[in-house]
């Protein structure tokens, strides 16, 4: 068991959330904790919500603690329109 970070570049987008869902789920296996790093998140849409939300709730189907860091502003936009931080759980923090 280990604690891994897993940083995210580029889009989170339906173009490659088929690769995404396959890299955040792979992350996963075997951890206790993930780190999922979003300050390289350049553009975000439901796919990608969607996306953080399977890895949440895989990780507390298999007691591994899923955060999300270093929120892109792309992400935080749209964090804040659909008004999701609560969901979420995580520190809304940008990057220094």
């Amino acid at each position: 068991m280990s604690n891994a970070c897993l940083p995210i570049e580029g889009e989170m987008t339906i173009y490659r959330a088929a690769e995404l869902k396959q890299t955040l789920l792979n992350a996963l296996n075997g951890a206790t904790s993930l780190e999922v790093d979003l300050h390289g998140v350049t553009e975000i849409d439901s796919a990608g919500i969607q996306l953080l939300m399977l890895t949440k709730a895989t990780g507390q189907a298999t007691a591994c603690e899923v955060k999300l860091v270093n929120h892109s502003p792309a992400v935080l936009e749209v964090f804040e329109l659909l008004d999701l931080a609560a969901h979420f759980g995580d520190p809304l923090l940008m990057p220094a």
